[in-house]
């Protein structure tokens, strides 16, 4: 598997993770959840090889999410 596979299946991961999160904890519906997602810095960020976001934990994630989203 090539690193390029790797870091796409990391973030396909992640995005889900972060979705399935936006549905339990906020009762939204999972197009919306899926639209906060994709719109999001957060998704942006795990899209930069570089800066290595997609290695962290969902959980983790989530919660540089839940901020962005308070603002």
């Amino acid at each position: 598997m090539t690193a390029q596979v790797q870091r796409d299946f990391l973030v396909n991961y992640i995005v889900d993770k972060l979705t399935e999160y936006l549905v339990a904890d906020n009762n939204m519906e999972l197009a919306d959840a899926l639209k906060t997602v994709y719109q999001s810095k957060v998704y942006q960020l795990l899209q930069d090889e570089e800066g290595g976001l997609y290695t962290q934990s969902p959980s983790y994630i989530y919660e540089l999410l839940r901020k962005e989203l308070m603002q």
